[in-house]
C-alpha cells in the first residue's frame, strides 16, 4: 500500500549464501564477530517487525497478528528515522572490512534498504494507497486476510475478527492520503477509479450485507471456522461464537467501503483518461528515474533500457523464425497462424477453468520430478495453482505467486485469472506460465527459501524485483533444459513470453519516458508482444499505475544469463550446474550488483578446489 510494497515489501527470501562464506579464510577467521552481528541484526528486525504486523503474518509468525499496518504519513516516516537510525548503529558498531563475505552481504543490504526507504517516502505522494492496478489498498486488505492470515486455531480466528475492525481505520487513511496526492497533481487514471469502485462493491455484497450469497470475506471465514471444527480444533458450540464475532467485525467494514466508493465516486467525472504516466505528474521524471533504480537495481537509464528492449524484441523474433524454419515453416507468422488455429480465441467457462486448474496443477507436479538433476536443493512443501479472488480478477490478468509459510501451514500458491476470453490455452503456454511462476521459478523460490536458516532474519523480508522476476524468467528458459517441454511448439511459445517480456521494456519506458498514450501502448504489446487484447490492456494499466517493476524481468534474466555464462566459460569441466542455481536460489533475494559480486566468488572458490 502507501509503503511501496512493490518495491520495498515482504516476500520469503533468506539468508546470504553459505557456500562463499563457510570455505574462505577470512571468514574461518571471523565466525565471532559474524555472530555478533547477526544477533545486532536480529535485535534491529525484532524491532521492525512490532511496527510491521503484516509483514510478521507473511513471514509465519503470531506477533501482532491481530493488527494491521499503520499506513499514515507519521507512521511512515517513524519507520524511516527508525532506519536511519539503526543504520547509524550498525556503522558505529562495527566495522564492515571485519566481516566475513557472506557478513559483508547483509551489512551492505541493511544500508542500501535505507537508500531505497529513503527514495520511497520522497516520491510517497506519486505512490498513493489506491493508486495501483496491482497492489491498491481496497483490494490488499482483504487478499491479505484471505490469502495470508493463517487461522489454525480459536485464538488465529479472534485475530482475524480484530483486524477485520482495524480495516476502517486503514481504508480511511487511505482515503486521506489519495486525496492530499490528488490536490498534488498525482491523479489516478479513469480505469483505476473505476476498477476500485466495482472492486469495493463486490467485497461488500452478499451475506452478511445483504441477502445474496456469501461475500467473498464472509465465505472465507466460514471456511476458515468450518476447517477448525472439523480438525477438531474447536467445538460446535465455539464455532458458532466465532462466526458471530467474525459476522459482527465484517459489518463494520461496510461503512468505510461505502466511504471508498463516495471518494472514487467523487473524483471519476475528472479523473484522466487521455495521457498517462510519469510525466504527466508532478517531479514525474525523477520518480521514474527512481522506480527505474528501485525495479533493476542498476543506474540504468529509461533510454537505455528502451533500446536494449528494442534489441531484444528483434533477437527473440529471429530466434522465433529458425524455431518455425525447423517444424518446416516459413517464418514466426507461419507458426503464430498454425497455432491460433489449433487453439481458438472462446470465452472462459467453467469447464475451461476447471481443466486449466487441473492442467496447471498436474505441470507443477511433473516439474518437480525433472528438479534433481539441475538442483540440490528441493522444494518440500505443498504447491497449488488457484484462481484469482473474484474483488481483483481482471480479464487478462497477470498470474502471481506467494510462497509458502515457513512452517508449511500456507502452502505456496499460483493464482490466475479465468475471466474474459481464452485462445483454449495452448498447453505450451500453460506449461511455460507454470515453471515461471511455479517450478522452477517463484513458488519453488520461496519454498526453499522459507527452509532455510542460519543468515539474519531480516533477509526474509527484503525483495528485489530484478532478482525475482528475473530468475522467473530465466526458469522459463530452464524449463526446455530439464526437459519440461516435450512438444516443438513449446520453445516457441516459452520465446513467445520472452518476446512479450522483451517488449515490456519498450512499453513501460515509452509510457513513462517517452510520452506514450495508453492505447500506443497496447497497440505495440498486442502487435509486437503478441499479448491477447485483454492482456495487453490489463497489462499497460498495470505499468500505468506501477512505474519501472514491468522492467525488472528482461533486467534481471539478462544478468542471471551473463552469470551463467560467465562461470561455464571460466570453470569449464569445474562447472557444476547444481551447484550454481542453489548458489543463486539459496543466496536470497539480491540486488544485481551484489549478484554479481557472489557469483564471482563462487567461480573463484570453484578454481580453487
Amino acid at each position: 500500500m502507501r509503503n511501496l510494497p512493490w518495491l520495498i515489501a515482504a516476500a520469503l527470501v533468506v539468508a546470504a549464501p553459505a557456500g562463499i562464506a563457510a570455505q574462505t579464510p577470512a571468514a574461518l577467521a571471523v565466525p565471532v564477530e559474524d555472530a555478533r552481528f547477526y544477533a545486532f541484526l536480529d535485535q534491529e528486525f525484532a524491532a521492525a517487525l512490532r511496527d510491521r504486523p503484516q509483514l510478521a503474518t507473511q513471514l509465519g509468525m503470531k506477533d501482532g497478528q491481530d493488527r494491521l499496518d499503520d499506513i499514515s504519513d507519521a507512521a511512515e516516516l517513524r519507520r524511516l528515522d527508525w532506519r536511519r537510525g539503526s543504520v547509524s548503529r550498525m556503522k558505529a558498531a562495527f566495522d564492515r572490512a571485519k566481516l566475513s563475505p557472506g557478513a559483508q552481504v547483509n551489512y551492505d543490504i541493511w544500508a542500501l534498504e535505507l537508500d531505497r526507504a529513503e527514495l520511497g517516502y520522497r516520491f510517497r505522494l506519486q505512490a498513493p494507497p489506491f493508486y495501483s492496478f496491482l497492489y491498491s489498498a481496497h483490494a490488499q486488505l482483504p487478499n491479505f486476510m484471505i490469502n495470508t492470515h493463517t487461522v489454525q486455531d480459536a485464538q488465529d480466528m479472534r485475530a482475524y475478527a480484530a483486524r477485520l475492525r482495524a480495516m476502517p481505520a486503514v481504508l480511511d487513511t487511505a482515503i486521506q492520503q489519495s486525496r492530499v496526492s490528488d490536490a498534488a497533481g498525482v491523479r489516478a487514471p479513469r480505469f483505476q477509479i473505476e476498477r476500485i469502485i466495482s472492486g469495493s462493491r463486490a467485497i461488500v455484497t452478499g451475506a452478511p450485507f445483504d441477502g445474496g450469497p456469501a461475500s467473498p470475506l464472509w465465505a472465507d471465514a466460514q471456511a476458515k471456522v468450518a476447517k477448525l471444527k472439523d480438525g477438531g480444533k474447536v467445538t460446535a458450540a465455539e464455532a458458532t461464537t466465532l462466526l458471530a464475532d467474525t459476522r459482527a467485525a465484517l459489518l463494520t467494514i461496510k461503512p468505510a467501503y461505502d466511504r471508498v466508493i463516495g471518494w472514487a465516486e467523487a473524483d471519476l467525472p475528472t479523473a484522466p483518461s487521455g495521457r498517462v504516466g510519469a510525466l504527466t505528474l508532478p517531479d514525474g521524471a525523477a520518480w521514474y528515474a527512481a522506480a527505474l533504480k528501485l525495479n533493476t537495481t542498476t543506474d540504468l537509464t529509461a533510454d537505455q533500457i528502451h533500446k536494449i528492449g528494442l534489441a531484444e524484441v528483434k533477437r527473440i523474433e529471429n530466434e522465433q523464425d529458425a524455431v518455425a524454419r525447423a517444424a518446416g515453416l516459413k517464418d514466426r507468422h507461419a507458426f503464430y497462424a498454425q497455432i491460433a488455429q489449433r487453439f481458438p480465441v472462446v470465452p472462459w467457462n467453467d469447464q475451461l477453468r476447471a481443466k486449466y486448474l487441473r492442467d496447471a496443477n498436474a505441470a507443477l507436479a511433473f516439474n518437480r520430478t525433472l528438479l534433481p538433476k539441475y538442483f540440490g536443493k528441493l522444494p518440500v512443501h505443498a504447491m497449488e495453482v488457484v484462481r484469482e479472488p473474484s474483488f481483483s480478477e481482471v480479464a487478462g490478468g497477470a498470474a502471481h505467486a506467494a510462497g509458502p509459510s515457513r512452517d508449511g501451514a500456507r502452502p505456496g500458491r499460483v493464482y490466475v485469472h479465468l475471466l474474459g476470453t481464452t485462445d483454449a490455452t495452448p498447453p505450451s503456454a500453460l506449461r511455460d506460465l507454470m515453471c515461471h511462476e511455479g517450478v522452477p521459478g517463484h513458488v519453488m523460490q520461496g519454498d526453499i527459501q522459507v527452509g532455510q536458516s542460519g543468515g539474519p532474519k531480516f533477509r526474509q523480508s527484503t525483495r528485489y524485483v530484478a532478482f525475482g522476476e528475473g530468475w522467473g524468467l530465466y526458469a522459463e528458459a530452464l524449463c526446455k533444459e530439464m526437459g519440461a517441454y516435450p512438444e516443438p511448439s513449446d520453445d516457441f511459445m516459452r520465446l513467445d513470453a520472452e518476446l512479450f517480456r522483451a517488449a515490456r521494456l519498450v512499453v513501460d519506458t515509452g509510457i513513462h519516458a517517452e510520452g506514450w498514450t495508453e492505447q500506443q501502448a497496447i497497440d505495440y504489446l498486442v502487435n509486437t508482444g503478441r499479448a491477447a487484447p485483454d492482456q495487453g490492456r490489463s497489462e499497460v494499466r498495470r505499468y500505468i499505475t506501477l512505474p519501472g517493476q514491468a522492467t525488472g524481468y528482461k533486467i534481471g534474466m539478462i544478468k542471471i544469463v551473463e552469470l551463467r555464462r560467465r562461470a561455464e566459460r571460466e570453470l569449464g569441466a569445474k562447472f557444476d550446474i547444481r551447484g550454481f542455481h542453489d548458489l543463486l536460489i539459496g543466496s536470497g533475494s539480491l540486488p544485481l550488483p551484489i549478484l554479481e559480486r557472489q557469483v564471482d566468488g563462487w567461480i573463484a572458490m570453484r578454481r580453487r578446489s
